[in-house]
């Protein structure tokens, strides 16, 4: 069955306000957008696995300064809704705090709490290289 609008437009709302909750420095309302034992994966980018939405608030604050000047988050495509649980993928653009720009995508499995989604286990992989036919 393929996913309603509602269910599309609240996933991808989930997944947008990621970016302006950790811009603004809002890391206590990444409740309203993770699992209490949400797997963030920046294994990719040399992080490791920070697990819990603690451990997710700890890494922020550690990061401190090196922390993006803004997260953007773009082409968000929800691939599948199965009952509570659902996949999609989105490009993310963050703007480094040396002014420069790094590429990603979000690979996000969200599960469905009471009326609403969360992310419950997000992998980053970041794009280095381009596309070379």
């Amino acid at each position: 069955m393929p996913p309603t609008i509602e269910d599309r437009l609240a996933i991808t709302d989930v997944i947008s306000l990621h970016g302006h909750y950790a811009d603004t420095g809002e890391l206590d309302r990444m409740t309203e957008l993770f699992t209490e034992d949400v797997v963030y994966d920046v294994t990719a980018i040399g992080g490791g696995l920070i697990e819990g939405r603690a451990a997710l608030k700890q890494a922020a604050l550690d990061l401190g300064d090196g922390n993006p000047l803004a997260h953007h988050v773009t082409n968000v495509v929800v691939t599948s809704v199965e009952g509570d649980r659902a996949h999609a993928v989105s490009k993310a653009i963050a703007v480094l705090p040396d002014r420069g720009c790094a590429s990603a995508t979000y690979d996000d499995t969200l599960v469905r709490d009471g009326d609403g989604w969360l992310i419950r286990h997000r992998t980053i992989r970041p794009r280095r290289t381009p596309l070379t036919p």
